[in-house]
């Protein structure tokens, strides 16, 4: 290690990225998997875990967005990952906590704008969607003919 500690701050930052890697993602993926594939899945069960992958997609989106105003803070990353683990540890069950008193009352008040808005996105993603194709089929058609010119020159 360095005299200035940076290489113990990296070394921590990627033991922090592994373990919210694991403990944020892939065991509350593999949670969910196994609530999924039981004969008879808990609905609880299955509204817990969609409530947990809502909020931690909410929680990604806003990241980032807000990665260069946060992610430079001191224990950012553990913070992160002990969030994480409130979140589905059964004993605090935070998501159904958060989700509750937080997220679904917001979106509850607000569902009507977001839907509006959304309607519009995917109005203006078709209109760009069908100008990229006509652009692509047009370059690509320009291009077969370049071929066949040089083909037949």
């Amino acid at each position: 290690p360095s005299a200035d500690g940076r290489s113990d701050k990296m070394m921590g930052g990627f033991l922090s990225r592994i373990l919210l890697l694991v403990f944020g993602y892939a065991y509350p993926a593999y949670e969910c998997y196994k609530t999924v594939e039981l004969n008879k899945p808990e609905i609880e069960q299955l509204i817990f875990w969609c409530q947990y992958w809502i909020l931690v997609a909410l929680m990604t989106v806003m990241e980032r967005f807000g990665d260069l105003t946060i992610s430079w803070l001191p224990f950012y990353s553990e913070a992160k990952l002990l969030f994480f683990i409130y979140l589905w540890y059964p004993r605090t069950k935070g998501t159904t906590y958060i989700y509750g008193t937080f997220f679904k009352p917001y979106i509850s008040q607000h569902e009507n704008e977001i839907d509006r808005n959304l309607l519009e996105l995917r109005a203006r993603a078709s209109d760009v969607v069908v100008v990229y194709v006509q652009k692509v089929a047009a370059v690509g058609q320009n291009t077969f003919f370049d071929v066949l010119k040089y083909v037949a020159s």
